[in-house]
């Protein structure tokens, strides 16, 4: 069972269809990259974690009181997001992308991104 692993592991490598997607989700080794992966992964989780109940009744209290369906929805959908509060998957998601930039940056730092 081993072996086999590590064989599907030497094909994945050397397969360039998945070489070439990995690298398109890698992002741009540049100050925009990290901050993308700070601004839509990280602080996200971050405020969820720390806000998310007061968020969630927040939008509770406007689904009860909206009158239009459209926005009932979207703060139906806003209270849905936050009322467990963060995800610890999509903040160990944006650690591992901001901790691979910081990895290329040291590996490569003289390439251009």
């Amino acid at each position: 069972m081993k072996q086999r692993i590590k064989d599907a592991a030497k094909h994945a490598s050397n397969n360039p269809i998945i070489q070439k997607s990995a690298q398109s989700l890698k992002p741009s080794r540049s100050i925009w990259g990290a901050l993308g992966i700070i601004l839509f992964f990280i602080l996200p989780e971050i405020i969820a974690f720390i806000w998310g109940a007061e968020i969630a009744g927040w939008a509770h209290a406007h689904t009860v009181t909206e009158p239009t369906e459209i926005a009932r929805r979207t703060y139906w959908l806003l209270e849905k997001i936050f009322e467990d509060g963060g995800s610890w998957i999509n903040l160990t998601i944006g650690i591992a992308l901001l901790g691979w930039l910081a990895w290329d940056w040291i590996r490569l730092p003289d390439e251009n991104p």
